[in-house]
């Protein structure tokens, strides 16, 4: 999965796809590189970023999703906003990716039954603006798994079918670099959850807080070495900013593990 923000904000590359010609050209480019979806943000999830009404959102990224999705690529919206997915879907997106895990708006629900794209569910604790005041847990890894657990288990009691969910624990996500680690040492739990898993590491702040006075754009080789753990965990999506590296990595390692 490709990232692609639509966005003045973003924490990586906040302001370079804003115009709708170069995120579609950049969405385009990582299709080649090959990524099999291409997720698009419109509001900055970023720690600390402020929040933007629904129809700003719909008005960067909508051109974008209509583009990339009538060049046949699989298009992703990041969004929290049950209008944007609804106007996104109509617009030939086929997965909300939503790290409120649809608990944000109360009709984005409805709107992921009606159309029936694949949706991703992700863990955060509290919002971008407080989540790295202060975040708190007695036990991450199970708390995270409950919590995902019972967000799986109400999209199915509303009759979204099990093969349309994704779960991501939300690294980053009002989590320290210990929540983090802990996380990603034991990401394999997260099968338990009975739906593939999303892992979004690329470029994020623990990284730096492993290796200090790493920008975001210094980061490629500790996101790959975090994609690998993951791959080797098991997970199934990876939502990359670097896609024809992280692939490269992945073939290298199959290439590997494939002799006997």
């Amino acid at each position: 999965m490709g990232v692609l923000n639509v966005t003045p904000d973003s924490f990586s590359d906040g302001g370079q796809f804003l115009s709708p010609n170069a995120a579609i050209h950049q969405g385009i480019l990582m299709a080649e590189d090959g990524a099999q979806i291409i997720d698009v943000g419109g509001e900055s999830t970023r720690p600390g970023a402020a929040p933007i009404t629904p129809e700003e959102e719909r008005a960067r990224i909508l051109p974008v999703v209509k583009a990339l999705s009538g060049q046949g690529i699989c298009v992703s919206v990041d969004t929290r906003h049950a209008t944007t997915m609804a106007e996104a879907l109509e617009h030939g997106a086929s997965m909300i990716n939503d790290i409120t895990a649809l608990t944000h708006d109360p009709s984005a629900i409805e709107v992921i039954r009606t159309y029936r794209p694949m949706v991703c569910l992700m863990h955060m604790q509290g919002t971008p603006q407080t989540m790295q005041k202060n975040p708190l847990y007695t036990d991450v890894v199970t708390e995270v798994f409950q919590y995902l657990n019972d967000r799986v288990a109400a999209c199915l009691l509303t009759g979204i079918e099990p093969d349309m969910i994704l779960a991501d624990p939300g690294i980053g996500f009002g989590k320290t670099l210990e929540h983090n680690l802990m996380l990603l040492n034991q990401i394999e739990k997260f099968h338990a959850l009975g739906v593939p898993l999303l892992m979004g590491v690329s470029r994020k702040s623990f990284i730096d807080k492993i290796c200090p006075g790493t920008p975001p754009d210094a980061r490629l080789p500790g996101s790959l070495a975090s994609v690998i753990w993951g791959y080797q965990k098991g997970v199934q999506v990876f939502r990359v900013h670097d896609v024809r590296e992280t692939r490269q990595a992945l073939a290298v390692f199959k290439g590997i593990s494939s002799v006997t």
